[in-house]
């Protein structure tokens, strides 16, 4: 099965503590993901954090990438997505 994303929406934030947006998109026309950190790296570049729960033993993840090649997916297109958007609004 080929996995793609679609629709994806990137809201820029004002810069804080090194998160500087959120992404949201459609995996595979089947899941909706949302609240997705986008974080910039300190040797330059980003990265993507993916949202958690606390609870009383500490967090629990709400979803994330299990396999490497599709967090790579993720990350390369969230993260042009993000960039597209930044250049639009500069």
């Amino acid at each position: 099965m080929q996995n793609y994303i679609s629709d994806i929406q990137i809201t820029p934030i004002k810069p804080q503590n090194g998160l500087v947006g959120f992404a949201s998109f459609i995996f595979n026309d089947c899941f909706y993901m949302s609240a997705i950190g986008i974080f910039t790296r300190p040797q330059g570049g980003f990265r993507l954090t993916y949202p958690t729960r606390k609870n009383l033993c500490g967090g629990l993840n709400v979803f994330y990438p299990i396999n490497k090649s599709i967090a790579e997916q993720i990350e390369q297109e969230v993260i042009s997505k993000f960039k597209e958007v930044v250049q639009m609004n500069a």
